[in-house]
């Protein structure tokens, strides 16, 4: 089977739109069922409902604090809209960071799990948290660990990675294989 990844010229926001295309195209010709998407409003989330309704689709979004101690980045408004729509909608510890960043914002130095993160970020900020997200979505539950499914990340805003991946718990991290990229920011 040949397949190639589709480049975005940067990353950002206005890749959505082409990713979700590209995104779809890849489930149907994998049959995927499940994908998992890091979406801090719900807009990207929604796109994608839009687009594949045949498809559970999971959306992640920022733990509370993480821009403002004791609140969530998506309005009460947004959740309802994702739920609405038939989208589990998931908040949770990020499992790339977590209590490790907390301890290097104390303390200094890294942790092991800030080193996978920072390892992941060689191939670009939205292919880290495409492997995030999908551990978080396991953990809680949302995804089958024994298939193949497509998570969704960018950077900062909107989304401009995915890729096809084989999900683990977090104790089990070393089980998750990532099959392909479908698409990533060149820069």
């Amino acid at each position: 089977m040949e397949k190639s990844i589709y480049y975005f010229e940067s990353p950002g926001e206005q890749n959505t739109d082409k990713l979700v295309e590209v995104v779809k195209q890849r489930k149907e010709e994998l049959g995927i069922k499940n994908v998992v998407v890091a979406s801090v409003s719900g807009k990207t989330a929604l796109k994608l409902k839009e687009a594949m309704d045949d498809v559970n689709i999971v959306s992640i979004t920022h733990h509370a604090g993480f821009k403002e101690k004791g609140k969530l980045e998506i309005s009460e408004e947004d959740k309802s809209k994702l739920v609405e729509k038939g989208i589990t909608f998931y908040t949770g510890s990020h499992a790339l960071s977590g209590v490790g960043r907390g301890i290097s914002n104390k303390f200094g130095g890294v942790t092991p799990v800030e080193i996978i993160a920072g390892t992941l970020r060689l191939f670009g900020q939205g292919i880290k948290v495409c492997v995030e997200v999908t551990i978080m979505a396991a953990d809680a539950g949302l995804i089958p660990i024994n298939s193949e499914i497509i998570a969704i990340g960018g950077t900062a805003r909107g989304a401009d990675a995915a890729v096809v991946l084989e999900p683990a718990h977090m104790n089990n991290f070393f089980d998750l294989k990532i099959k392909e990229i479908i698409a990533m920011p060149r820069s």
